[in-house]
């Protein structure tokens, strides 16, 4: 029997993302001070601390935050390493959004405990949603937006990329479908911004990582290995497991340097369990 073409092999790789069980599992970036950033979270946000691990041979802590647990809900991974109190959040990246049933209610709380409120509650001219922003500890904004009851309240992501249309078809075509996977008032989405004529961005030394669970780190990162080929970024990470922890994972940057990270979804859960 004749093999199929190299086209029609392609073809049948790019349908793989598609077939995928997929959802953002966390956002990584680094803090100053974690004590400090554990108590703004849970005191302001209303997060809940889900675990907390000490790596003192390798000089640092982490610390997950979220709405609810791990295994279903997307939560915050905060480093801290040993010494380093401040961090460069560069130009490149936007904020992270919480959705709230009262955000009127959620910023008088934040200003109650000191929090730093960039732009009070309200809905921009001829729009309906009522939204704030604030900034934490260490300079991260967060916009507040109003909604109803949704089943993931750590709701959104946003970068700045260079080309808006290049970074939607990469991200279309090997990591996400329409940038979430669900309806946005449902899940949490990845929200890319394109300011006119700027086409790059400085990605200082705060911001990490985003990580997604995949049923195939080796079979996406065939996915991903084709899109580079066209679009631009790379794998920096080679599929398999992380040594001492067995969980398989693959990592990339796309064309404007954001790193991903795709985590076997089986590992993650067992990795899980073991904490």
């Amino acid at each position: 029997m004749a093999e199929a073409s190299p086209a029609v092999a392609n073809a049948e790789l790019l349908e793989w993302p598609k077939k995928d069980k997929r959802r953002f599992l966390h956002a990584v970036y680094r803090v100053g001070d974690l004590d400090r950033t554990i108590k703004y979270y849970t005191e302001c946000f209303g997060m809940e601390l889900l675990r907390k691990r000490d790596v003192p041979e390798e000089k640092y802590s982490n610390a997950f935050l979220g709405f609810g647990p791990e295994q279903s809900y997307f939560v915050v991974e905060l480093t801290y390493n040993y010494g380093v109190t401040s961090y460069d959040i560069g130009t490149g990246f936007g904020h992270l959004a919480i959705a709230t049933e009262d955000v009127y209610k959620m910023v008088e709380n934040i200003r109650a405990k000191g929090g730093n409120v960039t732009r009070e509650p309200g809905p921009l001219k001829g729009m309906t949603t009522h939204f704030a922003f604030v900034k934490d500890p260490d300079g991260y904004i967060f916009e507040l937006i109003q909604r109803g009851p949704t089943p993931e309240p750590l709701c959104q992501v946003m970068l700045r990329v260079g080309d808006l249309g290049r970074s939607i078809k990469f991200y279309e075509k090997c990591a996400l479908a329409m940038l979430g996977y669900a309806e946005e008032d449902q899940t949490t989405v990845l929200e890319l911004a394109y300011s006119y004529g700027v086409t790059e961005y400085t990605k200082g030394n705060a911001y990490a990582q985003v990580a997604i669970s995949t049923d195939d780190v080796y079979k996406s990162a065939e996915v991903v290995n084709l899109v580079t080929q066209e679009l631009g970024g790379k794998i920096t990470r080679q599929p398999g497991p992380i040594p001492g922890l067995n969980t398989k994972i693959t990592s990339f940057v796309d064309p404007d340097g954001w790193k991903t990270v795709l985590v076997d979804n089986e590992d993650f859960l067992k990795e899980l369990q073991s904490e």
